[in-house]
């Protein structure tokens, strides 16, 4: 899981729920929840979905999105 999306994360810090965040944003309820409710980031992400979450959140691209890199086989935590 290389590349983790964090917008449940950053929905919570400010206290928006799915549905505020879609009013926000223009987007269907239904498409915040399935974003907020997955842990790495989505398949299909268009450049539009990202700037309306941007703008609505008052956030970065790099905000949403955190790389963590695979830890070398063998290796155990």
């Amino acid at each position: 899981m290389p590349i983790k999306w964090r917008l449940a994360v950053l929905m919570a810090d400010r206290e928006i729920d799915y549905k505020e965040l879609a009013e926000m944003t223009g987007m269907h309820p239904v498409t915040i929840s399935k974003h907020k409710n997955i842990r790495v980031m989505p398949e299909r992400l268009e450049r539009e979905t990202l700037e309306k979450y941007c703008k609505a959140l008052n956030c970065q691209p790099g905000d949403l999105l955190t790389y963590v890199p695979d830890e070398p086989k063998g290796q155990t935590s």
